[in-house]
């Protein structure tokens, strides 16, 4: 039976990240917010109107990088204290505080960007050419000259930036908050549910009666918020399509990818090819797990489920850092002094508790280290997370340290590379270490097709076909309900699964669970991403150290190059099919491993 949670009041700190990194006190989180609101008044003073010499355009590009840094901190230290508990009303007064006082603070200093737009060519290039801070910044206004609209519009859009981003925050405290699961029965006794505990447990429990009878019990709940999450999305959909003609885009999905710098055929790419390719591989994995665990059938909710239902190796948080230290020692010193930190300085928020977000993730302020959210289960499979997290620490604590904080943010295309390929390096460091243990080493076969591989190719994917089809109904104008949301996603299941996978009822609800929806085109990304981790490590395991030494350059590059340069510093070419189609020939073999080990 999963253990009921507990409030975070009662959760041990040590099992808790530590934000006094950050502010050590809401009096000094205060302190630095008048210090954000004083800077940003200054930098209207002195800039405003003035941006009309290659020396005071440059000039404004040093306080606007202290103007990053400062938002950066304020930003994350109030949104990573709400998201390890949505029931904290004292945190979300903080976040609504300083998020409001955020919104006017961006919508003052937007002349920037406008008055840059707006100035001669010949001037901007000036500025490039002699600037020491934000070169690439001032690259990217020029490329974004074109969609950019007044001044007085861009300040409007700007001021209503939490408007703007409300769906995503009403979506979160309504799944983490409001929506309370009732104990559900199964094998004579009854059970505690909640969303964290569906998701990080039940979907992987052994006992199919369990398993089968949370699934059901979740669905049900859920659909009661369907209508709500349904009109929720909706908005947030709607809003992208006006800003994208606004913006004078051709569509919602050309507007969404302007800003990653991915053309509209490496999008298409990622899902039709997995969509087509990928789909016979995982059948046949499905036919593995079914054989495995002796199903009748194979349900959606079985999914999950080992392929060794009988060997789950146990792992403690203390245990955790040998590992992963040791696995990912071919990153050099300097990245093993970073994984030494993470530990020692509490990087990492393992509790599970009430009201903490789902799901993982690494937020990395600008030369503050890093806040790696998960909730640890003691199961192996948490240390391919907690590594994958890591990647994306040892990513920003690259380029954090190499550019300004102007030119850090990264593609989403590229984003989930260095934390994919840190999953990939574990699994061979664990196969290596298997020598003779056959059932050690399909384990570890597995984990890659369980937790790496369908995590990011599977699930994510079907997410991003399933987004792609909305945004094409957004943007002929037609509505998107409930129902058509869920006859989406079923029918995305059925094209993936074909007859292996029986759709159990509330499959077609998955589009209720994932936040991404609210950030983008996000979800296709984890695939690409994991594409060019899956070449990085082949050539790693192939070349050694040059490999790793280019590797390491290319993560201190930041946003100075594009997804496509970003690849081509690693050695992996992604303006063509190859370098997809034989990462998903890798997964093939993988599969094709695990059988001939045997199940």
């Amino acid at each position: 039976m999963a253990e009921t949670l507990k409030k975070r009041s009662e959760v041990p700190v040590e099992l808790t990240w530590d934000t006094s990194r950050l502010f050590k006190s809401s009096k000094e989180l205060m302190s630095a917010l008048e210090e954000f609101k004083k800077l940003t008044s200054d930098m209207e003073k002195e800039y405003k109107g003035k941006l009309t010499t290659a020396e005071a355009i440059n000039d404004c590009m040093d306080k606007l990088n202290k103007w990053n840094i400062m938002a950066d901190h304020l930003y994350n230290y109030v949104e990573l204290n709400v998201s390890v508990d949505y029931t904290n009303a004292d945190a979300q007064k903080e976040q609504a505080l300083v998020m409001s006082e955020f919104s006017r603070a961006l919508s003052t200093v937007s002349f920037v960007d406008s008055e840059l737009a707006e100035a001669p060519k010949e001037l901007i290039e000036e500025a490039i050419n002699s600037a020491t801070v934000g070169k690439h910044y001032l690259e990217d206004v020029e490329r974004q000259r074109p969609h950019r609209l007044t001044p007085e519009t861009e300040a409007a859009i700007a001021a209503l930036r939490d408007t703007i981003e409300a769906p995503y925050k009403i979506y979160e405290t309504s799944k983490l908050a409001d929506i309370q699961f009732p104990d559900f029965e199964a094998n004579g006794e009854k059970h505690p549910l909640g969303y964290s505990l569906f998701e990080d447990n039940y979907e992987y429990e052994r006992d199919t009666e369990v398993r089968r009878a949370a699934f059901d019990a979740f669905s049900k709940k859920i659909r009661e918020y369907m209508y709500t999450t349904a009109t929720v999305y909706g908005s947030h959909v709607r809003t992208e399509k006006t800003i994208s003609e606004l913006r004078k885009y051709d569509s919602v999905l050309d507007y969404l990818l302007f800003e990653q710098k991915v053309t509209r055929e490496m999008y298409d790419r990622q899902i039709d090819l997995i969509m087509e390719k990928l789909a016979p591989h995982m059948r046949k994995y499905a036919r593995l797990l079914k054989e495995a665990n002796g199903l009748e059938k194979m349900t959606y909710a079985d999914l999950k489920i080992a392929l060794d239902p009988d060997y789950d190796p146990k792992v403690t948080i203390e245990k955790s850092k040998e590992y992963i230290i040791d696995g990912l020692s071919i990153m050099g010193p300097e990245y093993k002094e970073m994984l030494e930190t993470a530990y020692k300085e509490r990087w990492v928020d393992f509790a599970r508790n009430i009201g903490k977000s789902t799901g993982g993730f690494c937020a990395s302020p600008y030369q503050k280290g890093s806040y790696i959210l998960l909730s640890w289960n003691d199961r192996m499979s948490d240390v391919f997370t907690l590594a994958h997290e890591l990647g994306h620490a040892g990513h920003f604590a690259a380029c954090g340290k190499a550019q300004s904080a102007l030119d850090v943010e990264v593609s989403n295309y590229v984003v989930e590379a260095p934390s994919t390929i840190n999953e990939l390096l574990m699994a061979e460091y664990l196969k290596e270490k298997s020598g003779d243990d056959k059932r050690f080493r399909r384990w570890v076969l597995a984990s890659q097709i369980s937790n790496t591989y369908y995590h990011n190719f599977v699930t994510h994917l079907l997410e991003a076909a399933y987004q792609r089809e909305v945004y094409k109904l957004v943007d002929k104008g037609e509505a998107v309900p409930a129902e058509t949301l869920n006859e989406i996603y079923k029918n995305v299941l059925k094209k993936f699964w074909g007859d292996e996978v029986e759709l159990t009822e509330g499959c077609e609800l998955t589009w209720m669970r994932q936040p991404h929806y609210y950030m983008g085109l996000y979800s296709y990304s984890y695939s690409a991403s994991l594409t060019i981790a899956t070449q990085v490590m082949k050539r790693i395991l192939k070349e050694g150290q040059p490999a790793v030494e280019d590797w390491k350059k290319t993560l201190a590059a930041g946003g100075t190059v594009t997804p496509v340069e970003f690849a081509k510093m690693a050695g992996v070419d992604v303006t063509t099919d190859a370098a997809l189609l034989d990462t998903i020939d890798y997964i093939g073999s993988i599969i094709d491993e695990i059988e001939q080990i045997g199940v």
